[in-house]
């Protein structure tokens, strides 16, 4: 017997107050892999980078490296279904693997979508190779308040928040996948402040919303120097006026002056501004 075998002990729990589980305790079953369903309410679709995922465990299939697929039971048109919450990659390269006719899957507690969403969430909170907008669906899903107030934002200002990097339609125009900076936007000035620096934006219809020009439109909204010098409709003329041109300039002005590109970026546009006062630009 090796020498740094050791058995698991508990730790002190003085300081913490040990949960009751909500549910009861999950179960295993074998099932066949194509027997099991996927809820796009809150599950991704499978993305290039997913298929190619996929095509690596069907060929280095090996029972030692298996994480059962965690499943709920579900009801869908009159039969009782089993939904995959996390695992689907798993579970599709097993179906596609002529050797496995079965597989384990774990079964847990949860009986509706926002239920499902909300340990899909739980399951994938701190994995990296979940994207912040597939969270977000899945957050919007599970009836999670602050993804509904980042909808109701975004869709005051007239902007639809993708569910996907390869979902642009048109141009993009109105359109973004930055919900994290959203997210942080809503949270820093609050979902009106927050609709108003995305309308500017929007109402300029020059492609995807980026997250530098969010936080560049914040940023002359709310310092000292720039706040209530314009017009929000005099910004989006700016935006309008200078193009993509902007954007040019600003990575010329973020590299000779060391500054963040979305504050280079806000730099660049504020002169094409009609100004209720004089105002000196700062740049350092």
């Amino acid at each position: 017997m090796q020498d740094n075998i050791r058995a698991i002990v508990p730790i002190s729990i003085a300081s913490i107050e040990p949960n009751v589980p909500p549910t009861g305790m999950p179960i295993f079953e074998l099932v066949k892999p194509t027997d099991l369903f996927v809820d796009p309410t809150y599950q991704r679709d499978v993305s290039d980078r997913g298929l190619r995922q996929i095509r690596r465990i069907i060929e280095h299939f090996d029972w030692t490296k298996y994480k059962p697929p965690i499943c709920s039971y579900a009801e869908h048109d009159g039969k009782t279904i089993l939904k995959v919450l996390d695992g689907q990659h798993t579970a599709i390269g097993a179906a596609s693997n002529p050797h496995v006719d079965k597989i384990p899957v774990m079964i847990v507690e949860a009986e509706d979508t926002i239920a499902q969403a909300k340990a899909f969430i739980g399951q994938n909170s701190d994995r990296l190779g979940v994207t912040h907008l597939q969270m977000h669906q899945a957050a919007i899903a599970a009836a999670d308040e602050d993804a509904q107030t980042l909808e109701l934002t975004c869709t005051r200002a007239n902007i639809k928040m993708l569910k996907s990097p390869n979902s642009y339609a048109g141009d993009g125009s109105r359109q973004t996948i930055a919900v994290k900076t959203i997210e942080a936007l809503i949270a820093r000035r609050g979902p009106v402040l927050a609709r108003e620096i995305l309308e500017i934006i929007a109402n300029a219809d020059r492609g995807p919303i980026t997250a530098p020009q969010i936080k560049a439109v914040e940023y002359l909204m709310t310092d000292a120097n720039y706040a209530g010098t314009f017009s929000p409709d005099d910004m989006t003329l700016a935006i309008v006026e200078l193009l993509y041109t902007a954007e040019e300039e600003a990575r010329l002005l973020s590299g000779s002056h060391k500054i963040p590109f979305w504050r280079a970026l806000a730099l660049t546009w504020y002169p094409k501004c009609k100004k209720r006062r004089n105002n000196v630009i700062r740049v350092a």
